[in-house]
């Protein structure tokens, strides 16, 4: 009987030992769990934008130039330099004029006047524009009231009688450059021939716009020919903003979009809203040797712009989707497999991989319509050594 437990004894110890051995050899051989970071799935809002570098600019640029070849009187002018409609900029005294000279003259004239036609055609159409975007608000603003229409609808027809009347300012304003133009083209019918071979008269170089001397390009008296810039004046309180951005981006922009102007040197973003998405393409040249087909897109401010001024270079965020809320996670936690889009989802101390249905995304987060319930945990950044049921824990 004795020998019999003694036995048993050595029997369970060696099992015990046995035992030990073993968990010993599995904690040392076992795979260690990967060490990720997780996300959980929140609902927030999502904006989709597009982010391009952008450029203020006047809004009407005026290039006061010499009508007639001849010798420019010294420019007093200086850049910033205020100035008024029909105030004299510059003098010239035109060199005399031939037979060929004074037909030239006579029909820059007549061009000179039918501009001025036309900029007044575009006056009256402007207005009509302008008179329409009126009732259409009206009807917009009454159907609101009624709850026939989302309110959505009021701002579009605002954002457009908004438009309407800055291009109503700015076909009276081409009608004001194009008279100012038109009088230049006449002045340089003065230098007629004289016996001594000068014509003894001067042209005054008059602003066409009140607003500032953006740039004095001719400051020296000199002798310089027809057609030569002199100066650069407009209006500094009408500024915009455009952004040349790739043509597969520029088809989700659409006239309205709201736009944050950032990095431009102050402490917050600044507001705009598209104005135009020009109907044109254009070639150029990436820093990478690429050709791209751009697209002008033009804001106008919002906010007041400032101490920013002419060429000065801001970011545009322009938002081309947005939502709140909706379920999110962040993009880098989606990956393609199987066809689809998928994410690791840490469950208990285990990664599992799971299909989602994936909506708008923008470069830092997605929107995910199924497959994902809000809490759950994601791994972001997963690696290779990440597979479907991979033991891990989170960092």
């Amino acid at each position: 009987m004795g020998a019999r437990n003694r036995s048993a004894r050595r029997l369970l110890t060696g099992l015990v030992l046995l035992a030990a051995v073993a968990g010993l050899a599995w904690i040392a051989f076992a795979p260690k769990p990967v060490a990720v970071e997780g996300a959980p799935a929140v609902r927030g809002p999502l904006e989709v934008t597009v982010d391009q570098e952008a450029e203020v600019r006047v809004h009407d640029r005026y290039v006061v130039a010499a009508p007639v070849a001849g010798k420019l009187v010294r420019v007093a002018l200086h850049d910033g330099d205020a100035v008024q409609a029909g105030d004299i900029v510059a003098t010239l005294e035109p060199a005399p004029l031939d037979a060929r000279a004074r037909e030239e003259a006579v029909a820059r004239l007549d061009a000179a006047r039918a501009l001025v036609r036309e900029a007044e055609q575009n006056v009256a159409h402007a207005a009509a524009d302008l008179e329409q975007a009126k009732r259409e608000r009206a009807r917009v603003e009454k159907l609101v009231a009624e709850r026939f229409v989302s309110p959505e609808a009021a701002e579009k027809a605002q954002t457009a009688e908004a438009t309407a009347i800055a291009a109503l300012a700015a076909a009276r304003a081409r009608v004001a450059a194009s008279a100012s133009e038109a009088r230049v083209a006449a002045a340089a019918l003065l230098a007629l021939p004289s016996a001594e071979g000068r014509s003894g008269r001067l042209v005054n170089l008059v602003a066409p716009v009140s607003g500032r001397v953006f740039r004095v390009l001719e400051k020296s008296e000199r002798t310089v020919s027809a057609g030569t810039s002199v100066m650069t004046i407009g209006d500094p309180a009408r500024f915009e903003i455009v952004a040349d951005v790739l043509s597969t981006d520029a088809v989700k922009i659409k006239p309205g979009a709201p736009v944050r102007l950032e990095e431009w040197g102050g402490d917050r973003p600044l507001e705009a809203r598209v104005r135009l998405v020009e109907p044109y393409a254009f070639t150029k040249i990436s820093a990478l040797g690429v050709e791209e087909q751009r697209v002008n897109v033009v804001m106008d401010p919002v906010d007041p712009l400032g101490p920013l001024g002419d060429g000065y270079r801001v970011e545009a965020r322009i938002i081309v989707w947005s939502a709140d809320p909706v379920l999110k996670v962040p993009g880098s936690a989606l990956f393609r497999a199987k066809g689809g889009w998928r994410v690791f989802v840490v469950a208990g101390d285990r990664a599992r991989s799971r299909p989602v249905e994936v909506g708008e995304r923008n470069p830092f987060e997605a929107e995910i319509r199924a497959g994902l319930a809000e809490g759950e945990k994601v791994i972001k950044y997963p690696g290779t050594e990440v597979t479907d049921g991979v033991r891990v824990v989170l960092r």
